[in-house]
């Protein structure tokens, strides 16, 4: 599908997955130019706020900053907490996005992913946001939708396709048919939840403290969602502090031992995606069950999570080629092309 083909507008026309843990950025015809993490390193002067560093720079900080710095996501579950410091955010990207130069006096077009379950105020939060960071006209498109789309699901045919989005802060599952949400259901369980569930596994079983940064690293180094024969093998390292002692230490990490501390989680994404499927119309369970469904977002990347949702469920599962672009892609797509223009929706500011 070509993305280009308002090339007098590709430098004013931005998609963006606004998430909890990560934000991109996509620019049709040049791919994603923004791949940062959705945070803010805040540092106190004077009992001024000012901002310290954005993105990657001030992901680095969380742990290692002194009383006068902070670090913050000003998303939660994909929603807008902290109105002041997403406005700082998205500028910050769209400056990133627009190679550094200052934003033009009309600003650019964006489309931007929010969960399906977005109520009417989070969806005007985002609106005033994006606005007020210097963005021309916003549009907003349901999340799973836009993964379904850059996920190459067939939407715009009579067909029932079905989506499981597991982002940093919450997994979506939608069934689309003829580019419409027929049913959605979501839970604020994904990758940051991973996160925490290695930290506490950590605690209690080898009763040292790590940092959800360390955590976060040795799921994507070992961590797997099923116990694999290799499972005892598969050995990562985590560094922290002993519980008791307080000494500074380091442990070896089974595969088997991550797919343990992740069993709570993933099983709350097995039983979000059996409460979809129970709500299948007769013609659409028939269209999933011979063509399954798909997974998308970074927590999908989870090791043999595929794998667990096959065996729960008894039918083919695929992980998207490109999962944690899928939502920027498909808003890209759904905001270039006339087919899918008309499942945007415009919100005014609050």
């Amino acid at each position: 599908m070509d993305l280009n083909f308002l090339p007098s507008l590709n430098s004013r026309q931005l998609a963006i997955d606004l998430g909890t843990a990560n934000t991109l950025v996509y620019a049709p015809g040049e791919g994603i130019v923004v791949d940062e993490p959705s945070v803010i390193a805040v540092e106190t002067v004077n009992g001024l706020d000012q901002i310290r560093a954005v993105g990657t720079d001030a992901k680095l900080l969380i742990g290692r900053t002194g009383d006068n710095i902070r670090t913050l996501r000003p998303l939660s579950a994909g929603v807008i907490k902290d109105l002041e410091f997403a406005e700082k955010l998205i500028r910050h990207f769209l400056g990133q996005a627009l190679g550094g130069r200052p934003l033009l006096s009309r600003g650019p077009e964006l489309v931007i992913g929010i969960p399906s379950a977005s109520t009417e105020v989070e969806r005007r939060i985002v609106h005033a946001a994006a606005v007020n960071a210097g963005a021309r006209e916003v549009w907003l498109i349901e999340e799973p939708l836009a993964a379904a789309i850059g996920a190459d699901l067939p939407v715009d045919q009579p067909i029932g396709s079905m989506v499981v989005d597991i982002g940093g802060g919450t997994t979506e599952v939608a069934i689309i048919a003829l580019k419409r949400l027929t049913y959605t259901v979501s839970e604020r369980v994904g990758g940051d939840k991973m996160d925490e569930a290695i930290t506490a596994f950590m605690r209690t079983r080898h009763n040292m403290e790590v940092g959800l940064g360390t955590a976060e690293r040795i799921k994507q180094e070992v961590a797997s969602a099923a116990i694999t024969d290799e499972g005892n093998l598969v050995v990562g390292h985590a560094g922290g502090r002993d519980v008791t002692t307080g000494a500074l230490i380091e442990r070896e990490v089974s595969q088997a031992e991550l797919a343990e501390a992740l069993q709570d989680v993933v099983q709350q994404i097995v039983a979000l995606v059996a409460d979809a499927l129970s709500h299948a119309g007769p013609e659409i369970a028939s269209d999933i069950i011979s063509h399954g469904f798909v997974l998308t977002g970074g927590g999908a990347m989870l090791r043999n999570m595929d794998s667990v949702l096959r065996e729960a469920t008894g039918l083919p599962v695929r992980l998207a080629d490109d999962p944690r672009h899928c939502v920027a892609i498909g808003a890209a797509r759904a905001f270039t092309n006339p087919e899918y223009r008309s499942e945007l929706h415009a919100t005014s500011a609050i």
